[in-house]
């Protein structure tokens, strides 16, 4: 049961962590049509696209069963 419970939380977080990489990119996508964007936000922008995509990924790989068999 607790291990249900952890794999639910872990779905949920990674929803959240989705719709936030989903924005991110929309709006560094956005920005980077601008001519007058501004370099240093755009960068921190991308700083946190990737340090969801790591968090994304270990999370993913949590879900996966482990095949010791």
């Amino acid at each position: 049961m607790q291990q249900t419970d952890e794999k639910e939380a872990i779905t949920l977080r990674l929803n959240t962590l989705h719709l936030e990489h989903r924005d991110l990119d929309a709006v560094i996508t956005q920005l980077s049509s601008q001519i007058k964007a501004d370099q240093l936000q755009l960068k921190r922008m991308k700083k946190r696209k990737l340090w969801l995509k790591d968090i994304i990924s270990k999370l993913e790989s949590k879900l996966i069963p482990d095949l010791n068999a």
